[in-house]
């Protein structure tokens, strides 16, 4: 397991605590310049990741996976962490987290019909922020319709940008109430984010193995929504085609 560096600790104190052995520590969520309403550039996020000590990061981007392929290729030649492709897919109803993709998800689907796209890939669905107005959550009817057709895989039970604690916490009532894998993630938008929130679980080998480790591991994280520090820098473009749906 990687070890945080002394600025990360001093932002996120959580980090000077290592997992046990043969554990790694996996932000189940985070965001990259991809999903347009992020900044954060490909070298950002190693920097970021390598402070942090994260070993798995999921990439999640808005309705795109256009930059996972880039940066796994990053983190994992130079041995940082391990990647893994997701996507947050907007539905009529609210967002859906797919991990283990190969290819895009379509935004603006029925939920039902997204997570089953997601399982066709065998991908994870995993539901974010899942009681958070603020985050674009899903509405509560499709969650439990979700849930009782036994389409949601994980919920995120911690959010580090979600500020209300009562929400997150809804969340872990949610998962416990039907049995359902816990997770947790910065929902990273800025590279410092990056620490913020993550599950600490035991090592896995593909999505099944990944899902019956999360229910072994330990949630940890702490509310955290800075905006980015000012600093002058040039942003490089993305294509338009992972926003017009082709």
């Amino acid at each position: 397991m990687a070890t945080a560096t002394a600025d990360a600790i001093a932002r996120h104190p959580h980090l000077a605590h290592s997992c046990p052995s043969g554990w790694v520590r996996v932000d189940m969520h985070s965001h990259t310049l991809h999903s347009g309403d992020s900044t954060t550039t490909i070298d950002e996020v190693v920097e970021a990741v390598s402070h942090a000590g994260i070993d798995v990061l999921c990439v999640t981007d808005h309705n795109s996976i256009s930059g996972v392929a880039q940066l796994a290729r990053v983190l994992e030649r130079d041995g940082i962490c391990r990647v893994i492709a997701g996507e947050e897919v907007r539905t009529h109803a609210g967002e859906i987290i797919g991990l283990f993709l190969s290819q895009r998800i379509p935004f603006g689907e029925n939920a039902m019909v997204t997570a089953h796209a997601i399982r066709e890939q065998g991908g994870l669905v995993y539901v974010p922020h899942p009681f958070d107005p603020m985050r674009r959550n899903i509405s509560e009817v499709a969650l439990n319709d979700l849930t009782h057709a036994g389409l949601v895989d994980a919920i995120e039970v911690f959010n580090a940008k979600t500020s209300l604690q009562s929400l997150n916490a809804r969340a872990e009532r949610f998962a416990s109430d039907h049995d359902v894998a816990r997770g947790a993630g910065s929902d990273a938008h800025v590279p410092l984010a990056l620490g913020s929130a993550f599950v600490d679980m035991p090592d896995f080998d593909g999505p099944q193995d990944f899902l019956d480790a999360l229910r072994g591991g330990h949630v940890v994280g702490h509310h955290w929504d800075e905006p980015r520090p000012w600093a002058p820098r040039v942003v490089p473009s993305t294509p338009l085609d992972q926003f017009n749906g082709d």
